[in-house]
């Protein structure tokens, strides 16, 4: 029977939304996740699975900060999935390197190394002659690399997967197929949902829309979350292996299990226009090309690309929404490039929240009030 209360609505049914039911429902929380889509079908089906928030970090942050924490979630989550649904997800801890091709490249991996090395992060400087004996189908000629041991990869499709099974066990109710317009509420509190001519009334609501997020009437201001488009292909050659996620400063190679090596990603301001073009796809493959140049024979086996949600300040909306909106509403958006990753933690810090009313520390730089002055 399909549930009109519940203690909790979750809006979207990507990674965050149901890593989060999943929490939620842990903590005996009646939650149900609405999803007008199959769960995953956006940003989370659509991205690379890079656990790797030390290659993308120019500089010490809270983000970085929260990534670095979330990162480290991810063994015993690994575990705690394939316990509960006998679903493998593919976690693999071969590492990451990031290749400078250039001496303008290679001199932003030295400061890279320097202020992550100073900040006692585990980060190793690998000669030209070690990444060729690590991985030997990369290109010659490259001046450094920096190897990140703990930045690990994951097949985010079959997380996502995992993900809504256990919720399910757990107690959560999925409500795919319905979108919600707007969130209900009345004398400054929420009340709950409504999904076209329906309703589902409870007395907090999340939302987790990615990209769609800022589409949904909130009874309050719209909250700056845009789609920023990345395309993507995946690449086939049985005579060609890559063993960790490779880097550079134009895009990424991710090796998969089954042979596929996943090439990344554009950064597009197109609206909500999710279709690959000639001119993203090019990019990609010259950059695919340009690290393992044995590709140029290789297979295409998948063009695709999904919508990241992007704010204007480049972080995350997480926590209770504050004084502008209704109480009761909490936000777990904006994660742009960074959805996959900080899904365990965003999960266990707002579930946090909204058990105990209060807004764990971690959340503060990431609140929505930030932008209401």
């Amino acid at each position: 029977m399909l549930r009109t209360t519940a203690d909790v609505v979750v809006v979207g049914a990507g990674m965050i939304g149901c890593a989060l039911a999943r929490e939620l429902s842990a903590a005996r929380q009646c939650v149900v996740v609405v999803e007008r889509d199959a769960p995953g079908a956006g940003a989370s089906s659509a991205a690379a699975g890079i656990l790797s928030p030390q290659a993308e970090a120019d500089g010490p942050s809270p983000l970085l900060d929260l990534c670095l924490e979330s990162r480290g979630m991810f063994p015993r989550l690994v575990e705690e999935l394939r316990g509960e649904t006998g679903i493998d997800v593919h976690y693999r801890t071969t590492g990451t390197v990031f290749l400078a091709l250039s001496n303008e490249e290679e001199e932003k991996l030295e400061k890279r190394f320097a202020w992550q090395t100073a900040a006692g992060l585990p980060v190793e400087r690998l000669s030209a002659g070690r990444v060729a004996t690590l991985e030997p189908a990369v290109a010659a000629g490259m001046r450094i690399a920096l190897r990140f041991p703990y930045d690990h990869q994951i097949d985010n499709v079959a997380l996502t997967h995992a993900l809504v099974a256990s919720a399910e066990r757990r107690g959560t109710q999925f409500r795919i197929g319905a979108e919600v317009t707007r969130v209900l509420a009345g004398s400054g509190k929420v009340e709950g949902v409504a999904l076209g001519p329906g309703r589902i009334y409870a007395p907090r609501v999340v939302v987790c829309g990615g990209a769609w997020s800022a589409q949904i009437d909130l009874g309050g201001p719209k909250i700056p979350v845009v789609p920023v488009r990345g395309q993507m292909l995946a690449l086939e050659d049985a005579k060609i292996r890559i063993d960790r996620v490779v880097y550079t400063e134009h895009g990424y190679l991710v090796p998969r299990l089954d042979g596929r090596i996943l090439v990344g990603s554009t950064m597009e301001h197109a609206g909500f226009d999710a279709r690959p073009t000639a001119k993203g796809i090019g990019s990609l493959l010259a950059v695919a090309q340009s690290v393992v140049p044995a590709l140029e024979e290789a297979k295409i086996s998948n063009i695709w690309a999904g919508l990241r949600p992007g704010t204007s300040d480049g972080l995350p909306i997480l926590g209770p929404a504050g004084e502008a909106w209704p109480s009761g509403l909490y936000f777990a958006t904006g994660h742009f490039r960074n959805g996959v990753l900080l899904a365990p933690l965003t999960a266990r810090l707002l579930a946090e929240a909204i058990v105990s009313g209060k807004t764990p520390a971690p959340l503060e730089p990431f609140l929505a009030k930030r932008f209401t002055g």
